[in-house]
C-alpha cells in the first residue's frame, strides 16, 4: 500500500547521519519479538496489508491511505480490515477484526500536493473487541520528533511479509511542511508503521509512515507527526460513539510501563 513519490525539498540535513543507520533485524522468535507484539499486520480486504501498532486495547493507529482501494479510490469496508497483533510465522498474538475507522477529516487521498497528503495520513481504527493480553502492551504516543532525532521503525513489508523487522536506528533528517522526512528503510507494505523514540528507554510512537521517496538519488521514507492529527482523530472518534462502544477514555496515559521493547542507543 506504500506509495513511492519523487520529491523537491530545500532541505538542511543533519551531515552523514543516514551512514549510522542499523540494519532491518527480522523479528522471527518470541525472544526476538518480545514488546513488539503490539505492532502488526492489517490485512485490508484481501487487496494487501499495511501496518498498525496499538496505542489502547482497542485501538490501532495506521496510515489513512491504507483504507482506500488503490486501484478505485474508494474507501475501504473497514470491517474487511483485521488486525494480526504480533503476526510472525503463520501465527498472531491475538486476530481482531476493525469495528469502526476514522481518518483525518483534512486528509485527501486524491489530492496532488504530496506535503498535505503526508501530514495528514493518520488514521484510528476501533477493535470489535479490546485486546486484553499480558504480552500485547499498547504503546504509548510521545511528541513529534526534531531534526536530528534518532529514531526507530518496526513494520511488516513486500518480501518480509510474514514477520516484522526492526530498525533500531534511524533518523529525522527533516520536519518540512508539516511532514517528517528520515532515513528509515520501508517497503511496500510498511504503511501505517509505528515510528518510535526512546527517550529515556522506553518505545514510544512518534509518527506512522506514510511513503517512500526519492530525495537526490537518495530513498527516505516520509511520515506523519502526531501532536496535531491524533488529538483530532480521539475527538472525531469520541463523536462518533456508539451507546455500546468503547469508553471514551481510549488513550493510554499514566506512568511509563517497561514492555520489553528491545531498541539499542546510538
Amino acid at each position: 500500500m506504500l506509495k513511492r513519490l519523487c520529491i523537491t525539498l530545500a532541505l538542511c540535513l543533519t551531515g552523514a547521519a543516514s551512514a549510522q543507520d542499523s540494519r532491518l533485524e527480522r523479528l522471527d522468535t518470541g525472544d526476538d519479538g518480545r514488546g513488539w507484539e503490539a505492532v502488526g499486520r492489517l490485512d485490508i480486504g484481501g487487496h494487501g496489508f499495511c501496518t498498525g501498532a496499538l496505542i489502547a486495547p482497542g485501538l490501532v493507529l495506521t496510515a489513512a491511505h491504507c483504507l482506500f482501494d488503490r486501484d478505485t479510490g474508494a474507501r475501504v469496508d473497514h470491517e474487511r480490515i483485521e488486525f494480526l497483533a504480533g503476526w510472525r510465522n503463520g501465527r498472531a498474538s491475538a486476530y481482531r477484526w476493525v469495528r469502526r475507522a476514522v481518518i483525518h477529516p483534512s486528509y485527501d487521498y486524491s489530492g496532488s500536493m504530496i506535503a498535505d497528503r503526508v501530514r495528514h495520513d493518520v488514521a484510528l481504527l476501533e477493535l470489535h473487541h479490546p485486546i486484553r493480553n499480558t504480552q500485547v502492551i499498547p504503546f504509548q504516543t510521545d511528541s513529534d520528533p526534531v531534526a536530528g532525532q534518532k529514531i526507530g521503525v518496526v513494520s511488516y513489508a513486500r518480501g518480509r511479509s510474514d514477520a516484522p523487522s526492526l530498525q533500531q536506528v534511524c533518523d529525522v533528517m527533516a520536519s518540512q511542511q508539516g511532514m517528517l522526512v528520515t532515513s528509515c528503510d520501508v517497503d511496500f507494505g510498511a504503511s501505517g508503521a509505528p515510528i518510535f523514540s526512546f527517550q529515556n528507554g522506553q518505545a514510544r510512537i512518534v509518527s506512522v509512515v506514510s511513503a517512500m521517496a526519492d530525495l537526490k538519488g537518495q530513498k527516505v521514507s516520509l511520515a506523519a507527526p502526531l501532536a496535531g492529527p491524533l488529538p483530532e482523530l480521539m475527538a472525531l472518534l469520541d463523536g462518533n460513539a456508539t451507546p455500546d462502544a468503547a469508553p471514551k477514555r481510549l488513550f493510554t496515559t499514566g506512568a511509563a510501563r517497561d514492555t520489553g521493547a528491545k531498541f539499542a542507543k546510538p
